[in-house]
């Protein structure tokens, strides 16, 4: 695994089990009545240290965003297996991919599976003409297309579709985010995405964070270029899926969160 630790590179050869296989044999409780519960759920991982870093079912899920973290417990070094560091063990969750290494949970105590905080509902479905934004951002605010394409255009490809909107992380910071203490408190934050039909799915800022997981997602608001019909205004779009369970059509609200502690 590659990341940075500060300005130095770091290259690490860990074993460990699959985070998603853990959690998964610990058996993830849903809500039945909602359809792909498990993507509005997030993981809460805490250190000895107390420091916290949010990963989302869906990011782990191998259905969806496949993030291949695991839970360490030996690494390999001049081609020899033993104990993680007293530093970082006996256990560390890993972030493969990420650029940064502030989502590499050293002495892990704890994981916690929760669902997410999100109160916003559906409006019975339909086209969505506008979207709000709240929660632990400082200038909560409602968007609707003028608004969007005032702001720095940025487009994905996903499949065959070309989609151009607003970078999801980009928007959160223009309203100013509400950072709970710790270090890096970002990484303790994630955001639910709510359709007019009600359906939810989550993103973890650190995922998104160009400076970390740097997952590209968007608010998007054109598609092929042309607006996107009956699936509302806007909606959001999650790059590099195995499926498209996270871009939620018809986008009502966005609210982000702290997550919560025990």
């Amino acid at each position: 695994m590659n990341f940075n630790s500060g300005s130095t590179p770091q290259t690490r050869t860990y074993t460990g089990t699959s985070l998603w296989s853990l959690l998964s044999d610990a058996g993830i409780q849903t809500d039945a009545t909602r359809k792909n519960d498990v993507l509005s759920r997030y993981l809460l991982a805490t250190g000895a240290d107390g420091y916290k870093v949010v990963f989302t079912l869906g990011e782990l899920n191998p259905d969806f965003g496949n993030k291949p973290a695991i839970v360490a417990y030996a690494e390999t070094t001049g081609g020899s297996s033993g104990p993680l560091a007293a530093a970082d063990g006996p256990f560390r969750v890993t972030a493969p991919g990420d650029i940064k290494g502030g989502r590499y949970v050293s002495q892990l105590v704890r994981l916690r599976v929760q669902p997410s905080a999100a109160t916003a509902a559906g409006t019975g479905g339909g086209v969505s003409a506008s979207f709000a934004v709240s929660g632990a951002v400082t200038t909560p605010l409602s968007f609707d297309l003028k608004a969007l394409q005032a702001m720095v255009p940025v487009t994905q490809t996903v499949g065959a579709n070309v989609y151009t909107g607003v970078s999801l992380w980009t928007l959160l910071n223009s309203l100013g985010l509400r950072l709970p203490a710790g270090k890096n408190p970002s990484l303790s934050m994630y955001a639910v995405a709510t359709g007019s039909d009600g359906y939810r799915a989550a993103v973890s800022l650190g995922e998104i964070d160009p400076g970390f997981g740097n997952k590209g997602a968007l608010i998007a608001y054109d598609m092929n270029g042309a607006g996107l019909g009956a699936n509302g205004v806007a909606r959001l779009v999650v790059p590099g899926e195995v499926k498209q369970g996270r871009s939620v059509s018809n986008l009502v609200a966005i609210e982000v969160f702290a997550a919560d502690t025990p």
